[in-house]
């Protein structure tokens, strides 16, 4: 008999011996992150940065294949008993020694996974994991100069490409409502100590909002640099207008971390039939918040409309998309996005 049949029925003893359960099952408790397993990772530490932001330190598994600077990852959490899964930007480099990555949350009011993870995560605690995702990142050849704009969490990605690569002109504009609001503020402090970039930092309680026309008073070259932008809805489209109507929107490239809004409508009954809830909800909040507000377990990814990771069947009635205003109505076989999608009015989704 050769070694490869002796192993098979070694593994067959094995399950009749420990059925129900699998041998992965006992090697799920005692090694969680070896190579084979389902993608995991270890929460190592948690290091708070402002009153409500914090970095996670994670040990991913071996089967993580690595992340280009500026991406993010998909997160599933365990919060109250229900695996909920989130995106955050990593904000370590690509090349860390210790082979740990990290994210870095802001807690959002009512946000379940965010406040969880800034207030309540412990080191000890497993995650699972996707592979890192996401277009937001530099290319290969360095440009001559590079322009930062962020605000707000928005800063994240672009931490994650200011540890990663160094470049010999590189200027920020960071808007956040006080100074000790600022995430990373010492270490951008250090990097201006260290002639390694030039910081402008605007905040907004006292200096009001950016005002994009006049960034040229910040930065007097922004048209000649190449521009990473990162922030609230409305910093990003008046910086996607303001660089198409000076005809330099090549040279600009923006990540949201929730899409643009564009059509509203009066909602809905929401019935979610497969687990008998039914809830009322407006026509501007994702079917997918309103369902994990309910308690319903949702499938999720990017929350952007990007993955479709959230794709749900409409069994009845009628949804907007958030981004168009497009109606879709349900009829045998079709599929919603429930990230981008809200209530037109009653509808059953298949959840």
């Amino acid at each position: 008999m050769t070694s490869t049949a002796l192993r098979s029925r070694a593994r067959k003893l094995l399950e009749m011996v420990t059925t129900p359960l699998l041998p992965s099952d006992y090697l799920d408790l005692v090694s969680p992150l070896r190579a084979g397993a389902d993608l995991r990772g270890r929460i190592e530490a948690v290091h708070p940065e402002t009153n409500d932001a914090a970095t996670v330190v994670i040990r991913p598994g071996r089967g993580w294949r690595g992340h280009t600077a500026g991406q993010y990852v998909r997160i599933g959490v365990d919060v109250d008993g229900v695996r909920l899964w989130r995106a955050y930007s990593i904000t370590s480099p690509a090349n860390r020694q210790d082979g740990r990555v990290t994210i870095t949350v802001k807690a959002i009011p009512d946000g379940k996974v965010s406040n969880h993870l800034v207030r309540r995560a412990k080191p000890g605690t497993l995650i699972q994991l996707d592979q890192p995702t996401g277009d937001f990142v530099l290319p290969q050849a360095k440009p001559a100069k590079v322009l930062y704009l962020t605000a707000g969490s928005g800063i994240t990605p672009v931490m994650g490409m200011l540890r990663d690569t160094e470049f010999d002109d590189v200027v920020m504009v960071h808007c956040a409502p006080r100074p000790q609001d600022v995430i990373f503020r010492n270490e951008l402090h250090d990097l201006v100590a260290d002639k390694k970039l030039r910081l402008t930092e605007v905040h907004t309680d006292t200096d009001g909002m950016l005002d994009i026309a006049r960034l040229g008073e910040l930065v007097p070259d922004w048209a000649e640099r190449e521009t990473w932008a990162c922030g609230p809805a409305g910093l990003l489209d008046a910086a996607e207008e303001h660089w198409t109507e000076h005809g330099v929107q090549e040279r600009l490239y923006t990540e949201r971390f929730r899409p643009s809004t564009v059509v509203t409508g009066d909602g809905g009954e929401v019935t979610f039939s497969a687990t008998g809830k039914t809830v009322d909800a407006d026509g501007a909040t994702p079917l997918l918040d309103i369902g994990e507000e309910a308690g319903v377990l949702m499938p999720s990814g990017c929350r952007m409309g990007i993955c479709f990771g959230c794709v749900t069947p409409l069994k009845a009635g009628a949804v907007r998309d958030l981004r168009t205003g497009e109606i879709t109505e349900a009829e045998p076989g079709v599929l919603i996005q429930t990230c981008v999608s809200a209530a037109a009015g009653p509808c059953d989704i298949e959840r």
